[in-house]
């Protein structure tokens, strides 16, 4: 999950929304980073794509999701990760409930 540094993510519990799907088991693991945008973003995504075959399904909690292909786009295409396994999910203005019920939709699709 992209926290944002935007107002736009004020009403989110960022931390509970992570722990909900930890905890029942519906990701093989959860991460969150302050602006995924950010050049030490960039440090992350390498880092977690550098063997970009072992992930199945990545689902990012953030911003617009064309703002999120088109910021991502060349790290992906750097690691060799499969953008069709990309699943960018818009999280600005919503509540805790309402990011956890459309990160439900991502995983689920």
């Amino acid at each position: 999950m992209c926290q944002g540094t935007c107002p736009s993510f004020s009403k989110i519990d960022i931390f509970a929304v992570v722990n909900k799907f930890r905890r029942e088991k519906k990701v093989d693991f959860a991460a969150i980073h302050p602006q995924l945008c950010a050049t030490d973003g960039d440090n992350f995504w390498r880092t977690l794509l550098s063997d970009g075959n072992k992930i199945t399904k990545l689902v990012v909690a953030g911003c617009a999701p064309d703002m999120q292909l088109k910021m991502f786009r060349w790290v992906f295409k750097e690691t060799g990760f499969e953008e069709s396994k990309f699943k960018p999910v818009e999280i600005r203005n919503l509540t805790t409930e309402e990011a956890i019920q459309v990160i439900e939709k991502a995983l689920q699709e």
